[in-house]
């Protein structure tokens, strides 16, 4: 920290401070702005004069006032202590600001990321001796009942264990000594690392595994990959962040990362309260032992929301770094990039669309990028991944606004909300027709060895089926349901089946929250044989309102409150009903 070359404030206009005499300040170089010391970070320079995006309320600061240089940039502390804490957008601790301040966020204060003072039970994995590349695994700390923090070399440094301790000690204390080219190099638990810089690895991998979700309309129809992107776009009311909670609770990962970038506050309260009371089911503990949030209202200094995805990011990282799978929930990217266009107007710089600045596109797709399934640094074979599902809250609902448009442009996965199945009370409302994946052929070998060579058959054909349905729909709207064949209108029966029985997923539901890759597959398999069924008795004359009365199509309704354990005894039931029932319904024809 340099904390000694001073400026001094020029101008002020909202969260934008223009400083004087700063000539030598580096571009994203942290400052103490005001008597206060609010945080700051430069973002332009010109001449001598610093302009300086203030991180806090900048009312009561006036001309005149000294700004100090850190000779850092924007970096987050890295080190045990990390999950199951709440941060603003800066890695302060709230919990940490409320014993040092109170109920109220005090202008100026500096709480560290990671508590100084609790000492941490290091139990090292490697000897005196050992030779260590940076990455390498060093020691481990039980960080929460579930996560097992694993201490790594830090990037650049190499060399020989001269010294590894055992015991408590806390994240500043040094537990191994490193002999670094002749050079002694002292190791604590905590590292320090730029929150715009992503992490080192060593290869990224293609994106051939599944981030499993338990849920039936991403999983089946639309999955996304570990290490992959996928974007939730949708008005207001639609259930983003529903589908964000449901997300982190039942995705495939072992860490959860959740950003709540300008969101309002009663939604983030509900995460703050929920998560550490929700049942975990993947490891019997409550969610918020395997999770870190970030909290970032709407009603928090605007320039902190900018800074808060890639805080979330970088966590994301270091933890990827140890060999965790890792879900980031960014909600949302479209407060961030709201976030860019005021600086942006602060800094008269020229407009693009709608007034966000011309980058946006080009900063969406850095933090997008930073995704990915690796190898990771250490000269064991680690893999990790950081998988980001980033909500987009269009004005309107209008897709073609430029937060949504530059976002499909650079994700992977495009999960669209659809306010009129809102409206319906159709949950989650993502639209399967404006929907895609582009994973699908990626995973593809996946389902195939540890599901069924079937599964992504048995999914085209329900997709051909809804689509089908969308074209005989507009037809119906022109002459109405009964002058459709009853071919056509038998469809419409079997594609009612799959939407309401199938794509419909209830969020609250002990059982139906969660839904097993077994458990959707053979559900397909028993709307396929419905449909191959229906089709025989349409060609054997049977009309469609007798199929429509049927007791059978009750038992399909409710086979989803069948719990994953029982599912492939009830399947067998379902198949077996359904071959007798519509035997019956021939013999009668």
């Amino acid at each position: 920290m340099v904390d000694q070359k001073t400026g001094e404030i020029k101008s002020i206009a909202g969260p934008l401070v223009i400083a004087k005499d700063m000539r030598g300040c580096e571009m994203y170089e942290v400052v103490r702005v005001g008597r206060e010391g609010l945080m700051g970070e430069t973002i332009k320079l010109i001449g001598d004069l610093a302009y300086i995006q203030v991180y806090e309320d900048t009312t009561g600061l006036r001309p005149g006032e000294d700004v100090i240089r850190t000779g850092a940039p924007v970096s987050v502390e890295l080190g045990p202590g990390i999950i199951t804490n709440f941060y603003d957008g800066i890695q302060r601790p709230l919990l940490g600001i409320k014993d040092q301040a109170g109920d109220y966020i005090t202008r100026g204060i500096n709480v560290p990321g990671l508590d100084p003072e609790r000492k941490w039970d290091f139990i090292p994995t490697v000897k005196n001796g050992d030779e260590v590349v940076e990455g390498d695994i060093i020691g481990e700390v039980q960080e929460s009942k579930v996560i097992v923090h694993k201490i790594m070399v830090p990037p650049g440094v190499h060399g020989r264990v001269l010294e590894i301790k055992s015991g408590s000690f806390t994240v500043d204390e040094a537990i191994a000594i490193i002999d670094a080219g002749g050079e002694r190099r002292e190791l604590t638990m905590k590292q320090r690392w730029p929150v715009r810089i992503g992490r080192h690895f060593k290869e990224k991998l293609d994106p051939e595994v599944p981030l499993l979700t338990g849920q039936r309309i991403y999983d089946t129809f639309f999955p996304i990959a570990k290490g992959g992107t996928a974007a939730i776009p949708g008005g207001f009311g639609t259930g983003k962040t529903v589908s964000q909670h449901q997300l982190a609770k039942w995705a495939d990962s072992q860490v959860v990362v959740y950003v709540g970038c300008g969101e309002r506050g009663n939604e983030m309260t509900e995460v703050l309260l929920t998560f550490p009371d929700l049942d975990d089911p993947s490891t019997g503990e409550k969610l918020m032992e395997r999770s870190a949030l970030i909290a970032n209202t709407s009603n928090m200094p605007v320039a902190a929301r900018e800074a808060s995805i890639y805080t979330g990011v970088t966590i994301a990282e270091y933890y990827r770094d140890m060999g965790y799978d890792v879900a980031l929930m960014a909600d949302s990217t479209s407060r961030w990039a709201e976030a860019l266009r005021e600086i942006s107007g602060r800094l008269e710089e020229m407009p693009g669309e709608e007034g966000f600045p011309a980058y946006l596109g080009t900063r969406l797709a850095d933090f997008y990028e930073r995704a990915g399934r690796v190898v990771t640094l250490g000269r064991e074979k680690r893999f990790g991944s950081v998988s980001i599902i980033g909500a987009v809250s269009p004005p309107g609902g209008d897709f073609s606004e430029p937060v949504a448009q530059n976002t499909l442009r650079v994700v992977t996965a495009f999960w669209a909300l659809d306010t009129n199945l809102a409206d319906r009370r159709h949950f989650p409302a993502i639209n399967w027709l404006t929907s895609y994946s582009l994973y699908l052929d990626f995973v593809k070998a996946w389902y195939d060895k540890n599901i069924d060579k079937e599964f992504q058959a048995l999914r085209g054909e329900m997709m051909a089926l809804l689509e089908k349905e969308a074209e005989l729909q507009e037809i119906v709207q022109l002459v109405g349901q009964d002058a459709l064949p009853e071919s056509d209108r038998a469809l419409l029966e079997v594609t009612r089946v799959i939407r309401e029985d199938y794509l419909q997923q209830h969020a609250y539901h002990e059982i139906d929250s969660y839904c097993s890759k077994e458990k959707q597959y053979l559900m397909l398999k028993i709307i396929t044989r419905f449909y191959q069924e229906v089709k025989k008795a349409i060609d054997a004359g049977i009309v469609t309102s007798r199929i429509t009365a049927m007791k059978v199509k009750d038992e399909i309704a409710r086979m989803k409150y069948t719990p994953n354990p029982d599912f492939p005894k009830r399947h067998e039931e379902l198949i077996r009903s359904i071959e007798r029932e519509f035997e019956a319904l021939r013999n009668q024809g």
